[in-house]
């Protein structure tokens, strides 16, 4: 008597971490087991049929929850979007160190399997951007603005450049001018005639070129700052209103935060992305700090134009200034701390946006 069939059952999948080592058109995916056993490798195309067919492959290696990307704001921006959309959390991965690449050599799979190690082993803690929001919309028009302005700042210098070794009689009808009365000035002027030499109708036409396309790259920058503090009010609308934060410096300071905020655990964090957290450099009996030198270089830029700006205008700042100043401190270190203090004040905007806005300045605190 043959006995009944028993039904086969699917085999419960362990957890598993995948790991993707990203490139413009093909991604290196890998996935390891909680118990760093490495399931599988295996590459493909950087396309949406791609992502899905790199989800459904890493699904059928393991439950797929956690999974560590490289280049999550560049090559694998469009990966990290989708592993989120599809509830699989998202660490940025950083490149492995130049010792580790020597002592184990470099290919797309090595750095792929690093990547999912890095996210069981703790060492890649930072949650990756999700960049589907207003942050991600400020990201893209700040970066054409900031093309826009010095491509325009590259324009006038040339402008200026070729007015030194023009024709006396056209440099001195134009000279004591201000740079947008010159500019317009250099858009109006008539063409040459013949009986001019052809240096002075080249010097002509090229400074009236030069002089409509600054003009042309002003409009596209006003424009685009129009919709940067559109899009800055809607985000976080009290940011405005302090004191030295102008749409540029806004902007910068959100898009090192991310749409998801939530993902930095503290100001101290957000301090370090924005590069003004100061770098333990004790040895022995020497204790000290250093300049920290990393973080996003824009945003530490923005707070040193919010702290300038204060220094003019704000009297506690210059309070704060001469007290410090007075204990013996330099004004750059000064100017340091006072950066340290504005990243807490925007981080506590950035998180709290509902937070009303009653003064200019948090005052520094525990100077």
């Amino acid at each position: 008597m043959s006995s009944p069939l028993i039904p086969a059952q699917t085999p419960e999948l362990v957890e598993a971490v995948l790991g993707v080592d990203t490139h413009r058109d093909v991604h290196t995916a890998a996935v390891i087991t909680t118990l760093g056993t490495l399931r599988g490798c295996q590459e493909f195309p950087a396309t949406a049929d791609g992502y899905r067919e790199l989800l459904n492959w890493a699904r059928s290696q393991g439950d797929v929850r956690r999974s560590g990307v490289e280049c999550t704001g560049s090559y694998g921006a469009s990966l990290s979007r989708f592993l989120q959309s599809e509830q699989v959390e998202v660490f940025d991965v950083n490149q492995p160190d130049k010792r580790a690449r020597r002592s184990r050599g470099k290919t797309d799979a090595v750095d792929a399997e690093a990547a999912a190690r890095a996210v069981l082993s703790g060492r890649a803690t930072a949650v990756a951007k999700t960049a589907q929001g207003p942050v991600e919309a400020l990201r893209v028009l700040k970066m054409v603005r900031d093309s826009a302005v010095h491509a325009r700042t590259k324009a006038v210098n040339q402008l200026k450049a070729i007015l030194v070794t023009a024709d006396p009689e056209l440099r001195e009808s134009l000279s004591g001018l201000g740079s947008k009365t010159l500019i317009r000035r250099c858009a109006q002027l008539a063409e040459s005639n013949d009986q001019q030499s052809a240096a002075h109708a080249a010097t002509i036409y090229a400074l009236r070129s030069l002089a409509d396309r600054i003009l042309t790259l002003t409009r596209d920058a006003d424009d685009l700052e129009k919709g940067i503090r559109a899009l800055v009010e809607d985000a976080v609308p009290v940011l405005l209103e302090r004191r030295g934060v102008g749409p540029d410096s806004a902007a910068a300071l959100l898009i090192v935060a991310g749409d998801n905020a939530d993902r930095i655990r503290s100001e101290g964090s957000f301090a370090a992305l924005c590069g003004v957290s100061p770098v333990e450099a004790s040895s022995g009996n020497t204790q000290r700090r250093r300049l920290n030198r990393g973080g996003d270089r824009q945003a530490n830029a923005a707070l040193y134009r919010i702290v300038i700006s204060r220094l003019r205008w704000d009297q506690r700042t210059q309070n704060y200034m001469q007290r410090r100043l007075a204990e013996g401190r330099s004004r750059r270190e000064v100017i340091r701390c006072l950066k340290r203090y504005v990243a807490r004040e925007i981080f506590n905007l950035i998180t709290t946006p509902t937070t009303p806005s009653t003064a200019h300045l948090t005052e520094p605190l525990a100077a």
